[in-house]
């Protein structure tokens, strides 16, 4: 069993960055691919990065953009977001699963999400 708790959404302008955190409970967190979705209103919720092994990997959209990094001794994956557009703004959600995918469906474990807000 792994609960994940999100942190570090908000409201910023255009070109800025936020750098979100989520912090994962289980101690078998290092095992797991850790993932990063976003939800926007009305859109289905879409992969935005994940991470497994020495393996990170990156929705076309963010790419260049967004880094996804893992600390495994402190059981926390973070998303760092540079160069925010609008079309960025969504609940960021992260999640872990057992296999590498970019479905959302096979991913085990969810937080319960960030609102990310970026202005024009």
């Amino acid at each position: 069993q792994v609960q994940l708790v999100e942190s570090g959404g908000g409201l910023v302008q255009a070109g800025g960055s936020l750098r979100l955190s989520c912090a994962a409970s289980g101690r078998t967190f290092s095992s797991y691919v850790m993932g990063w979705f976003r939800q926007a209103p009305g859109k289905e919720r879409e992969f935005v990065a994940n991470w497994s092994g020495d393996n990170t990997y990156y929705a076309d959209s963010v790419k260049g953009r967004f880094t996804i990094s893992r600390d495994n001794a402190e059981n926390t994956v973070y998303l760092q977001m540079n160069s925010l557009k609008p079309e960025d703004t969504a609940v960021y959600y992260c999640a872990a699963a057992n296999v590498l995918t970019t479905t959302p469906l096979y991913y085990n474990y969810w937080g319960q999400g960030t609102q990310v807000t970026v202005s024009s």
